[in-house]
């Protein structure tokens, strides 16, 4: 039997809930969602992104997302991280800013912006407590009373599923499950407390796609591509790390001994740490460029600002 395809590559999980045929999977997993963080359900999507034949492994990673809207006009952003590349609370906020931003016109006026959820289901640990699904808002920090609710934010750790935490009662934990990666016997099991149709769906697709040709292509190429893009960003953040520091202490020692040798030297490591630590940056960065990654991820990868880049991108020409 056909070994089943990881759920959790996000080229599958797009053919599984970003397809206008699938638009019925999605939202049973979004009223999940929803039902678990206390809020209302939903009625209907419509999805703004829909998979389509055209839709390759090497896109950028944001083309597999999943973007729908509500009969109300919200905006929600699905996406699967299978690896984490660092600053993905940061990288949260600036496309949802992005996406929050980009519903008015020029002459709209503000009261037309409507709420937009962002949704990360991700493959490592990531926020400290033992929660397997966080929920954030903007609210005041003594009294909780709400600015307002246009942000939402869900961060959804599949690692934290554990025996002390699993409900199987639960819808969410048995779609998360699902994402986690069963065996098809397993199957049976999460379907055993409450028959679910979309979910049997799901389960069917990635059974389709398991025994497809193509769409095994596909994952293997688009696995393949995230190994790489990992591999590329830790080998330039290594070396970039390795050369900044060796210069940034050379350069925070030359500055410690003009203020003394004793006193010089002990200042001096500490400012060529932080001198490291900046250089560093800028050295990972150039590596990236040379090995001609996009803006984007660059700036995820080293937190460095694009104004930082643009500079950086001079120097390189």
């Amino acid at each position: 039997m056909t070994e089943l395809l990881d759920p959790k590559n996000d080229y599958v999980f797009k053919r599984i809930f970003g397809s206008e045929e699938n638009k019925d999977v999605l939202l049973a997993f979004l009223n999940h969602t929803f039902k678990n963080a206390g809020e209302s359900l939903l009625t209907d999507i419509v999805l703004i992104n829909p998979y389509l034949d055209k839709d390759t492994p090497r896109d950028k990673q944001s083309i597999l997302d999943i973007r729908a809207k509500t009969d109300q006009g919200e905006l929600i952003n699905v996406e699967m991280q299978l690896f984490n590349q660092y600053d993905l609370e940061k990288r949260t906020l600036f496309y949802w800013g992005k996406q929050y931003s980009g519903q008015l016109l020029e002459g709209q006026r503000y009261s037309q912006l409507k709420k937009c959820v962002a949704i990360n289901i991700v493959n490592f640990k990531m926020l400290a407590n033992d929660q397997y699904h966080n929920v954030f808002h903007l609210r005041e920090d003594h009294t909780n009373i709400p600015l307002t609710d246009v942000i939402e934010i869900h961060f959804m750790e599949i690692p934290k599923l554990n025996d002390e935490n699993i409900l199987m009662k639960n819808g969410l934990v048995r779609w998360l499950l699902f994402l986690k990666g069963m065996t098809r016997s397993s199957w049976e099991a999460l379907l055993m407390h409450e028959p679910e149709p979309a979910l049997k769906k799901a389960m069917s697709v990635l059974e389709f796609l398991s025994q497809d040709e193509q769409a095994r292509q596909q994952y293997i190429d688009r696995q393949k591509f995230l190994w790489d893009e990992v591999s590329m960003i830790e080998g330039a953040r290594e070396e970039g790390l390795k050369k900044g520091m060796e210069e940034g202490i050379q350069k925070g020692i030359q500055k410690g001994i003009q203020k003394g040798i004793e006193e010089g030297i002990k200042e001096g490591i500490k400012e060529g740490i932080k001198e490291g630590e900046a250089e560093s940056k800028r050295k990972i960065a150039m590596n990236m460029l040379n090995l001609g990654l996009d803006q984007d991820t660059i700036i995820k990868a080293t937190g460095l600002t694009s104004s930082e880049l643009e500079e950086l991108q001079k120097e390189k020409e």
